[in-house]
């Protein structure tokens, strides 16, 4: 493999979106606006029991053992 091609490849992979919508919310920090971020991290508090039940009455059912549809894709 060539270096030009491994540079194309290289240059056409894409900006991570979360990665660009938290250094947005950063910068508008920086700059004194009143930002809550919600592109990147992990929450400061637990997930609610109700949500991690829900979770596990999904992960038995065979149903949702799939990936679900790509953008653009009609089941």
């Amino acid at each position: 493999m060539s270096a030009a091609r491994v540079s194309q490849r290289i240059s056409a992979i894409a900006e991570s979106a979360t990665l660009a919508v938290d250094a947005k919310a950063k910068a508008l920090k920086a700059a004194g606006r009143p930002v809550i971020g919600f592109g990147a991290g992990e929450p400061d508090f637990p997930t609610p029991d109700y949500i991690v039940q829900a979770a596990i009455e999904a992960a038995g059912q065979p149903r949702f053992h799939r990936y679900s549809p790509p953008a653009g894709c009609q089941s």
